[in-house]
């Protein structure tokens, strides 16, 4: 008996470490699949916010737009809020939260999942890496992968391959003009092709920004 309890207490700290390990585990597992999802949320948001909201309140919704002299006085600029204020005014319109009614009601035309991640998508306007992650990953990781390594899903049928872009060292000036320009312009591989003609201005520059956040 005295040596069964010997032997329980020996095995006691194991079994602790181990209870504390797989806890740590799924806590970790956790907060990655989070993680994910805001990540997936605000990658469609972008998408969403790209084809819909632009137009009125501009690429970082600051109401400096093409169509913002159509509406006088009224402010296109989007304030700070909760999610859930904007799913009401995407979905209801800006007379529903007190707003311009020059705000249209989207509900009808947006999916709730779309209205959600446009929403998602609102809260980080302010932080061009966070804008310029979004715009990363809707078009660069087919070559330069997910987590910009040069390990994307294309990675292979290109020779020389894309660069890892996280040991990147080169300025951020330079970063933004191979995005522009593409990458034959500032003699590296032509394969990079120029983007200047399906991004934004605002958005080659929050993608710049981003890159240069990722260096390690």
């Amino acid at each position: 008996m005295t040596n069964i309890r010997q032997w329980f207490n020996q095995l006691s700290p194991l079994i602790l470490s181990l209870l504390i390990f797989t806890v740590a585990m799924a806590q970790m597992g956790t907060a990655e699949a989070r993680k994910s999802k805001e990540d997936k949320q605000l990658i469609r948001g972008g998408i969403v916010f790209k084809n819909y909201c632009v137009l009125c309140h501009g690429d970082i919704g600051d109401g400096y737009s093409r169509a913002s002299k159509l509406y006088g006085v009224a402010s296109l600029v989007i304030q700070p809020n909760t999610t859930e204020y904007y799913e009401k005014m995407i979905t209801l319109g800006g007379e529903a939260v007190g707003k311009s009614s020059y705000m249209p009601m989207w509900g009808d035309e947006l999916s709730k999942e779309q209205i959600h991640d446009v929403a998602v998508y609102l809260k980080i306007l302010g932080d061009k890496v966070l804008r310029g992650e979004a715009v990363y990953k809707q078009n660069c990781i087919l070559c330069h992968g997910v987590n910009a390594d040069g390990k994307g899903r294309a990675a292979k049928l290109y020779d020389p391959k894309p660069p890892n872009l996280r040991t990147s060292k080169h300025p951020i000036e330079y970063k933004e003009m191979i995005v522009r320009k593409g990458g034959g312009a500032l003699g590296r591989s032509s394969i990079m092709p120029p983007w200047e003609l399906q991004l934004t201005n605002q958005e080659i520059k929050d993608i710049a920004s981003y890159l240069k956040s990722i260096e390690e």
